[in-house]
């Protein structure tokens, strides 16, 4: 593990990053701005090694406004409705930074923190974080943490877990962009969804709280290039897919096959397992011309997203798995990428 100073924010404090490699040379680089993924190098089917996340080159577009590259977004993770929602008959009124609407955390949320960082093992790193009550409209303090392990058998692993003194609502992910190939977009990988429903969304990309079987283009049941069907969501909030599916066969806290996302050029195969019951599919809709790592430019569909979580808005729709975390309990997560080649 490589431990070493990456930038200093404007409050003065310091941001640090740190590197992971395995026996297999699948190389790892984190930083404790957002407790962020800032890049994966992974190995194409003839061997070489190529970063796989979208990212920058710097550190100052990483401290600054970008799509939620590689972080922790949090308290709450994805869209809550108004910016509202009722816990044990109290009404909450949280950030509106999404329209009308609340998304990943507010104004200032989990990506806009700069985390504490413990190493656990060469290849294994802590970060915490301490949300204050009030923040950003959220009840209680909580207490939160996500742990990065990279394993010989070339999975990255993400453990989260959190603690609060009073009830409150949460829900986290990580935001990677991913592009397994060199095309300048996404839309001939191959993806693979294990889930049958999703959760219908109107046109601000909030759930109407039915969960329609997957059909047509929201089909992965079987795997399909994602921009085979992609024309059909033209009308669709950023013109393509940004949708939580619900995943099939998942039980609290088992860990369950998400998804797969093969790369047909490079070979690449990514495979997502989580305990989570939802995973967010977003085809990268609203990046626009962003400079990225050695200055490739970062356009519609230039990478996608597969947000292991709970469901947006999970705390106006009692359908939805439920998303409250109260004293005494400790919420509890995991989430795997396994690398290979096909």
């Amino acid at each position: 593990m490589l431990r070493e100073f990456f930038a200093t924010t404007h409050d003065g404090e310091t941001v640090e990053r740190f590197t992971m490699m395995n026996k297999n040379g699948l190389l790892a680089r984190f930083i404790s701005w957002g407790a962020g993924l800032v890049e994966l190098q992974a190995p194409e089917r003839e061997g070489t090694l190529a970063d796989v996340t979208l990212g920058f080159d710097t550190p100052e577009p990483w401290l600054g406004v970008h799509p939620y590259f590689g972080v922790i977004a949090g308290r709450y993770a994805n869209r809550i409705a108004r910016g509202k929602f009722s816990l044990d008959g109290k009404v909450f009124t949280l950030a509106t930074n999404n329209g009308a609407n609340h998304l990943h955390g507010g104004n200032a949320g989990f990506d806009k923190r700069n985390w504490r960082a413990e190493i656990l093992t060469e290849n294994a790193v802590r970060f915490s974080l301490t949300s204050a009550d009030g923040d950003e409209g959220y009840p209680g303090t909580l207490e939160v943490a996500v742990i990065y392990t990279l394993t010989d058998d070339n999975e990255l692993r993400l453990d989260y877990e959190a603690t609060t003194d009073q009830p409150t609502v949460l829900n986290l992910t990580n935001h990677t962009y991913w592009n397994l190939g060199s095309a300048p977009d996404i839309l001939a990988h191959e993806l693979t969804l294990h889930a049958s429903r999703f959760t219908a969304v109107d046109a601000a990309s909030i759930p109407t709280g039915e969960l329609p079987a997957a059909r047509g283009a929201m089909d992965f049941t079987k795997a399909k290039a994602i921009g085979r069907d992609i024309a059909a969501l033209k009308d669709e909030a950023g013109g393509g897919y940004d949708h939580n599916w619900v995943l099939d066969g998942c039980e609290d806290g088992k860990m369950t096959c998400a998804a797969e996302l093969h790369d047909p050029a490079s070979g690449r195969v990514m495979t997502v397992f989580t305990t989570e019951p939802g995973i967010q599919f977003y085809s990268g809709n609203y990046l626009d011309g962003l400079v990225g790592s050695a200055g490739r430019i970062y356009g519609k569909h230039s990478g996608l997203c597969l947000e292991t979580q709970h469901f947006p808005d999970s705390p106006n729709h009692p359908n939805f798995p439920m998303t409250i975390l109260r004293p005494g309990e400790k919420f509890r997560s995991t989430t795997v990428y396994r690398f290979s080649v096909a």
